[in-house]
């Protein structure tokens, strides 16, 4: 390009106007990924290690605001029951309105509708099998349990109170998607899960929301980038 098609500082006016735009669009995925991000998620910080090796203390989980009538079985939520305490808990639903769920076979697996299911984000089946039980979870409730079986309070500790151990599904404030610090990733969903009725859920937008946010970065780093890069380019071909 000659210089006659070069701005004063050495940048040619096409560069100029690419660059401009790869910020204003970086901006638009960055901010606009944030904004759709904050509308459908809620940030949560898990207080115990009840659902280990899944989700550890202290971690911080990023959870898709729903409704508990969306809420399937095999899916980490966030909720709060007065009886269980008064902050937010974290579990895993294992047990749906109108489901038995009993603990445990001769393989020390946990079965829901006399199905026996396979956990793999258990530590072992010895924590599967540590509590003999059996609960008829009511319509509109939520049989609740941690990955952690060998120390979570969950509705195994709750089968003798008033609750029966289950917990409302209008108590449920959101599903956990993905742990967000440490960056731990999408929760997958069990396949275990998939047989029963009803299936299990589907992640949320966390995927699209974080590949936006990412995307915006870059564009507004390469783009601003480019002015000095060009410059120093510039000054080596005048030098040269």
């Amino acid at each position: 390009m000659g210089e006659a098609g070069r701005t004063e500082d050495g940048r040619g006016r096409l560069g100029n106007v690419l660059s401009g735009l790869a910020v204003a669009v970086g901006c638009v995925l960055f901010l606009g990924g944030f904004a759709w991000g904050a509308l459908v998620y809620k940030p949560y910080t898990v207080p115990s290690d009840s659902m280990t090796p899944s989700i550890n203390a202290g971690d911080r989980v990023l959870a898709q605001r729903i409704s508990g009538d969306e809420v399937r079985r095999g899916d980490v939520v966030v909720f709060t029951d007065e009886v269980w305490g008064a902050m937010p808990m974290v579990k895993r639903v294992v047990g749906v309105g109108g489901d038995k769920v009993v603990c445990c076979d001769r393989e020390s697996r946990l079965t829901v509708n006399g199905q026996p299911l396979e956990e793999p984000y258990l530590h072992s089946r010895d924590g599967a099998g540590s509590e003999q039980f059996s609960a008829a979870v009511p319509q509109g409730e939520l049989f609740l349990l941690g990955d952690e079986r060998r120390t979570s309070v969950d509705s195994r500790k709750h089968l003798g109170d008033s609750s029966h151990g289950t917990v409302p599904v209008s108590r449920v404030d959101a599903r956990v998607d993905a742990v967000a610090w440490p960056v731990g990733g999408v929760l997958e969903r069990p396949t275990s899960f998939a047989s029963l009725p009803g299936g299990v859920s589907q992640p949320g937008p966390v995927r699209l929301v974080v590949t936006a946010v990412v995307a915006g970065v870059v564009l507004i780093f390469g783009g601003a980038a480019y002015g000095p890069l060009a410059r120093m380019t510039g000054r080596r071909k005048v030098r040269a």
